[in-house]
């Protein structure tokens, strides 16, 4: 076999111009796949990056709407349901209410409106967002409802440019109605989109000081892992689904499962696309095909004497074989070695990371040896079946 193989690189080295007609349709087809596959992987990478690590075991419920005159109820998300939610649904780590309200922040002469959200205890922990100074608020905070406040890194150097917002006092103005609050916390620049709230603030204050009503506008609900996020959505749609009769009664999402959607979306692209250019290589196995018919007829001579000498019909089929999948071979590591290289040079461009799809590689690697082998079987056997007479007169 090894034998065959150095024969057919010394008859691919003589047809210089045949051989490499022949190898551009296998090079074109696995490097498309390469560079498709791996610009699939690259965007889905740096969409993750985007909405960032934080937040993807954590699943959001707001309660949704009630027709006028249906026979539907809709969920009210007080402490009654966060038990009731608790108990009967599994995989749930921990249940968090939050409320968000607008307010004007002022200090000094800076004033602006910010996006304030009232949480409790360890929600910001939760979310694993990290403090570049100061402290979180803990269980006295929230129990009190003292006028303390966490500022977003965004916020903290609108208000305070050379950093020394701790300790210092705001006031915020919702409904009309100012507070002052201290400023116990600055959070760190954050890459999860999940949480961007400009400020947090006890939401025991909340409920003592702004809305006594104990019903929460935002349910979060952490699963005990990534993995179980997406099953959480669809498992407590379907709970709020049947105990109210209502499709509508709440909306529920979740960072992971909008990232498995599109995850899902991108590989099928990729897999529709690298399909079109797979077709490339069945186009290139044509010509392969064509090729080693012409190949036999100028070899008649050859195959003749070989016979003559007392080879088998197997050992010349399997010598033209090994040619034609030699040629895919060879055209297979090429185009992996130019897809890799073509996807460099896309992905330097786009400024994404660089991501090759190993299975893609091995894939449309062995499929292009396939092709090779499928496409040379049926020259390989006009001539394993050769007469030798008929091959030496060369007709």
């Amino acid at each position: 076999m090894l034998e065959d193989f150095l024969y057919a690189l010394q008859s691919f080295k003589r047809n210089k111009t045949r051989t490499f007609l022949s190898l551009l349709g296998v090079i074109i087809g696995v490097a498309s796949v390469i560079v498709i596959t791996s610009m699939g992987s690259s965007s889905t990478k740096q969409v993750q990056d985007t909405f960032g690590t934080a937040g993807l075991d954590v699943v959001s419920v707001t309660a949704g709407r009630m027709y006028r005159g249906s026979s539907t109820s809709s969920i009210v998300l007080n402490e009654s349901f966060r038990e009731e939610i608790f108990d009967e649904i599994e995989d749930i780590k921990k249940i968090w209410f939050k409320n968000s309200l607008n307010a004007t922040m002022t200090y000094g002469e800076a004033s602006s409106s910010v996006n304030c959200t009232a949480i409790e205890t360890g929600y910001l922990e939760m979310y694993n967002m990290n403090l570049e100074s100061g402290n979180f608020f803990n269980v006295t905070d929230n129990v009190e409802g003292n006028q303390k406040i966490i500022l977003n890194h965004e916020t903290a150097q609108d208000f305070f440019p050379a950093g020394d917002a701790i300790g210092n006092h705001v006031k915020l103005v919702m409904d009309k109605v100012s507070f002052n609050f201290e400023i116990i916390g600055v959070l760190k620049e954050q890459n999860s989109v999940m949480e961007n709230g400009a400020a947090f603030i006890p939401r025991g204050f909340y409920l003592k000081k702004i809305n006594p009503n104990q019903n929460a506008d935002t349910m979060m609900v952490q699963a005990v892992s990534n993995e179980k996020a997406s099953e959480l959505v669809t498992k407590i749609t379907n709970y709020c689904t049947e105990k109210t009769n209502n499709s509508y009664a709440v909306r529920v999402s979740s960072m992971q499962s909008m990232l498995d959607q599109m995850s899902e979306i991108t590989n099928t692209m990729s897999m529709m696309l690298s399909a079109i250019a797979a077709i490339s290589l069945l186009v290139g196995g044509i010509g392969i095909m064509n090729i080693m018919i012409v190949t036999v007829t100028e070899r008649k001579q050859e195959i003749g004497i070989r016979k003559a000498l007392g080879a088998s019909p197997s050992d010349i089929r399997q010598q033209f074989l090994i040619e034609s999948a030699s040629i895919t071979f060879i055209g297979g590591i090429i185009g992996i070695i130019c897809g890799i290289i073509i996807s460099l040079a896309v992905e330097y461009v786009q400024k994404q990371a660089f991501i090759i799809n190993i299975n893609a590689c091995v894939i449309s690697f062995i499929f292009s040896v396939v092709v090779g082998i499928f496409f040379g079987l049926n020259p390989a056997s006009r001539a394993a079946k050769l007469d030798p007479v008929i091959a030496l007169s060369g007709e």
